[in-house]
């Protein structure tokens, strides 16, 4: 860890050993033989086990709201990359922890450490290192998972006739974003935009059952877009009136507004999977459609009616 500019009245050491340096805190059974202190950590594979790794960068203004509360941004920013260890199917281990600060700011960084590590201890992973820097806020974290061999949830294994799937009600994530911004600081949605709750166990539970998952980052039409084309350019129908409406979060709502949300809205950071038709869904999971051979994304109402979608979410450039 190094570049923090010495004339700061905490220095990079200090600022680590005292927000960040928690070795040990998971014990050995964790498989971290040197955590955060050395130049870099040693860890221990567990025995027979494939890892998974994952990498996301949160820039603020851009990925989180300016004036989010520090203990937000941490849990936050762990949580999408927890997420997408979820979609794989993987148990959490390890995470590398690199933070760029605007200037070292002891009430933020406290409020970010305790955001960070409540959501590191619920799923069981242990900071093991990283770095911090000073530029414009910006927090970089990798995760490192573990699953059986072969045993990986992955994007490309869809197949015609699979039911369309996702782990609970999409379009909180971006009716929280609306509300952030316009004014709104509580509120079912506020939660979910603040704090997403990465399906850590689903994923697990669908290993060896679904054919193909990903989590929903960019909304449900650009997400399934991507298991459609890793799958061998698939396509899909979803049924209008199979998308779950009598929900309190998006109650206040109109019909038109909750389709957008649903289909169109990100940072949900819920499981999109598809199953096979003998495979029974999960509790609190909704059925939305099904893999078809013909190519796009189609909506089909209760009247028959037959709709082309566009398969757009939030664009990253």
């Amino acid at each position: 860890m190094t570049d923090t500019p010495k004339q700061q009245s905490l220095d990079e050491f200090s600022l680590i050993r005292r927000y960040f340096h928690r070795h040990g805190h998971h014990g050995p059974d964790a498989g971290v033989v040197l955590g955060p202190g050395d130049d870099a950590a040693i860890l221990a594979p567990p025995a027979g086990q494939q890892l998974v790794m994952t990498q996301d960068t949160s820039l603020g203004g851009r990925h989180f709201p300016d004036d989010m509360d520090a203990a937000d941004v941490g849990y936050r920013c762990l949580a999408v990359n927890l997420s997408d260890l979820a979609a794989m199917g993987a148990d959490p281990l390890w995470f590398l922890l690199s933070l760029t600060l605007p200037d070292v700011d002891e009430t933020w960084l406290s409020g970010f450490a305790d955001g960070l590590f409540a959501l590191a201890d619920q799923a069981g992973i242990s900071l093991v290192g990283g770095d911090v820097t000073r530029g414009p806020l910006s927090v970089s974290i990798q995760a490192t998972g573990a699953v059986p061999p072969g045993q990986a949830l992955r994007r490309d294994g869809a197949r015609v006739g699979d039911r369309i799937c996702v782990g609970g009600v999409t379009g909180a994530g971006l009716l929280g974003l609306q509300q952030w911004q316009q004014g709104m600081r509580s509120g079912a949605a506020i939660d979910h935009f603040r704090r997403p709750s990465p399906q850590l166990s689903l994923g697990q539970a669908l290993r060896g059952r679904a054919t193909a998952c990903i989590d929903i980052s960019d909304g449900v039409l650009a997400d399934l877009g991507h298991i459609l084309a890793a799958s061998g350019n698939l396509g899909a129908c979803l049924q209008k009136d199979a998308l779950p409406r009598a929900t309190a979060v998006l109650a206040g709502c109109s019909e038109e507004e909750q389709l957008r949300l649903q289909l169109q809205g990100g940072d949900d950071y819920l499981l999109l999977f598809t199953l096979p038709a003998q495979e029974k869904l999960p509790p609190g999971c909704y059925c939305l459609g099904a893999v078809e051979q013909q190519e796009g994304l189609r909506l089909a109402a209760p009247d028959g009616t037959i709709t082309t979608l566009q398969a757009s979410g939030w664009q990253h450039f």
